[in-house]
């Protein structure tokens, strides 16, 4: 009997497969590449809010945890995946400046904020008030995780690229039979594809459409991700990345002249450097209202569960999620109230 099977091969689903590998558990995963999210991230790793300059939630602990995890992964797959480069917040008053230097100042942000506000000089981009430095940020190349990670399970005979279907799944007391395989447990980390999920498709999961861009530009010298309306994040050979758009009303992952015009128009304003556009992405975030992850275990079917809801922050939560709900099923470690689904005390199981 496979103690796990997993549905969706994203930053959650792998982040879970390798954390049950390391704990000696079997796995055997199914996706069906309909959720392209985690693949276009911008993969920031970032444990500041910068918009009002205040500290992510369990921030100290996700980059601790990302910081082992995507090593262990860049020496299990023989590939650089953790690109660790400060994040320069543009600061566009001295009202910001002030603001910059209180939030240094406290405890919990310290570690975090820079004291000193950078003047540094970058061609192509003007800021008369200096940048904000965010420590112990970077980037992680999901496009490269996802496909070497994949390339690993493939090889390995436990990643199946095929449509889960629900209606084969049948529940028992002890264990779960699909297609003559049985297992001891369930993970459905599917993302935006949860509903089409008829187990969890209820969980108030609402999805947050963005559109990213991959500029060229021979005149931007950049050595650190920037933040501004956009964020730039330089992949050398004179590329960048660029994003995101939020868009709440369009599901699909179809790109738009809206988003693109909207990422341009940004960058226009940021940049005087001249540049053209290689690539133009699109991606449905799983995103909550409440902005917390969904975690936990079917009310009805306990050996059915959710790990879902990681927003825009995915390469920063996956790890720290995946590992609490692994504790949870093999430890009965309980849940924080704040991620696990009893939140939702409205919603009707069947």
């Amino acid at each position: 009997m496979t103690d796990y099977l997993l549905v969706g091969a994203g930053l959650a689903g792998i982040a879970f497969a390798e954390i049950a590998l390391q704990n000696n558990k079997s796995i055997h995963i199914f996706d069906n590449k309909s959720q392209n999210s985690s693949t276009i991230a911008g993969g920031l790793y970032n444990p500041v809010i910068l918009k009002r300059f205040s500290e992510v939630w369990r921030s100290q602990e996700q980059v601790d945890l990302g910081n082992q995890f995507y090593t262990q992964l860049e020496e299990k797959l023989k590939v650089k995946l953790d690109n660790k480069i400060p994040i320069y917040r543009k600061l566009y008053s001295v009202e910001e400046q002030n603001n910059w230097f209180i939030a240094s100042d406290k405890p919990n942000l310290a570690p975090f904020i820079s004291p000193k506000i950078s003047f540094d000089k970058y061609e192509g981009i003007t800021s008369p008030f200096g940048f904000g430095e965010v420590l112990q940020s970077g980037y992680v190349d999901t496009a490269s995780l996802l496909k070497n990670y994949h390339a690993y399970l493939v090889e390995s005979n436990l990643l199946q690229f095929d449509v889960f279907q629900y209606k084969d799944l049948i529940i028992k007391e002890d264990f779960i039979e699909y297609k003559n395989h049985l297992y001891k447990n369930v993970i459905f980390a599917e993302g935006f594809g949860i509903h089409s999920n008829p187990y969890f498709s209820n969980l108030p999961l609402d999805g947050t459409k963005g559109e990213l861009l991959i500029i060229k530009s021979k005149e931007l010298k950049l050595d650190v991700i920037l933040k501004s309306s956009v964020f730039i994040i330089p992949l050398g050979n004179d590329l960048f990345k660029v994003g995101a758009t939020y868009n709440w009303e369009d599901k699909t992952a179809t790109p738009t002249e809206e988003g693109k015009n909207e990422l341009l128009s940004d960058l226009k304003s940021l940049l005087t450097a001249e540049f053209e556009v290689i690539e133009h992405l699109a991606g449905v975030r799983p995103t909550v209202k409440d902005r917390r992850p969904m975690l936990g275990t079917h009310p009805k079917h306990p050996k059915l569960h959710v790990l879902n809801g990681l927003g825009t922050r995915g390469v920063m939560l996956a790890p720290d999620m995946a590992k609490m709900l692994f504790e949870n099923i093999e430890n009965e470690i309980p849940l924080d109230k704040e991620i696990d689904i009893k939140r939702f005390k409205k919603i009707s199981w069947d």
